[in-house]
């Protein structure tokens, strides 16, 4: 009976969060050891034993490298495939009918499973703000989609990070059911409140070198930063490269 009441309690409190304090790291672009406490890696790579490990998944465009149903590509007016301008080896994926999104959910839930399986204990689901960049899309779809992954995320057992679009990261938050926060460069973008006002201490932020506008340490001595920030080199690179850059405040 004890041990029933105690399973409830911890299913009605949720999946576990990341450690308010101790080190963090971005390894997206090659995993390797350290003393982290939390650490995020792509669905790829294995969690770091003994961390609370991230799983990075694109959940709105597609992976270099990946095979997909061109019906559920975005197109633009002149039929062609719409790419991120900023990585064009992405494309973007179309969640505007209802059988594209389940479709989309059935091929994103299997890289969210092999998270859970891999023994991740969050989700970070890149790319949120498809809608605000790409003007065929649109919120409400973009958001049922979102949902379904944080179910998904949340039956596995594990908890599911936002990640881009700040605005109306309350009302996101409420609808989808995020659980924290993943940031790249908030602190950059004057964005940072947008996420501690609605997240509070559960804010993982990213500055990268080749966009400060201040000296690391002075942007560490702000207040308005989240609690956990750290400096990364822009390709993330691991240690034995000679771009790596890694710094904590």
């Amino acid at each position: 009976m004890t041990a029933g009441l105690a399973a409830c309690s911890a299913e009605a409190e949720g999946p576990a969060l990341p450690p308010a304090e101790g080190s963090f790291d971005y390894q997206l672009g090659g995993s390797y050891d350290g003393e982290f406490r939390t650490v995020a890696r792509d669905s790829m790579d294995e969690p770091l034993p003994g961390a609370y490990s991230i799983c990075y998944v694109n959940g709105f465009q597609t992976q270099p490298g990946s095979e997909w149903d061109e019906a559920l590509l975005l197109r633009d007016s002149d039929g062609g495939l719409v790419v991120d301008p900023a990585w064009p080896d992405e494309h973007i994926l179309d969640t505007r009918s209802a059988d594209n999104r389940r479709a989309i959910v059935d091929v994103i839930g299997q890289s969210i499973d092999l998270c859970a399986t891999k023994g991740f204990d969050a989700v970070e689901i890149d790319n949120l703000d498809a809608w605000t960049r790409f003007p065929e899309l649109d919120e409400d779809s973009t958001l049922q989609v979102a949902s379904a992954y944080a179910d998904r995320a949340h039956d596995a057992g594990m908890a599911i990070a936002q990640k881009n679009a700040p605005d109306g990261a309350e009302k996101i938050r409420s609808t989808v059911g995020f659980d924290f926060a993943v940031t790249e460069e908030c602190a950059a973008f004057d964005e940072c409140a947008a996420y501690t006002d609605v997240y509070g201490s559960a804010v993982l932020d990213i500055e990268y070198t080749d966009e400060l506008a201040e000296s690391f340490e002075n942007l560490c001595a702000r207040h308005d930063r989240p609690s956990t920030t750290i400096l990364r080199d822009r390709d993330l690179t691991t240690p034995e490269d000679g771009d790596y850059t890694y710094e904590q405040c």
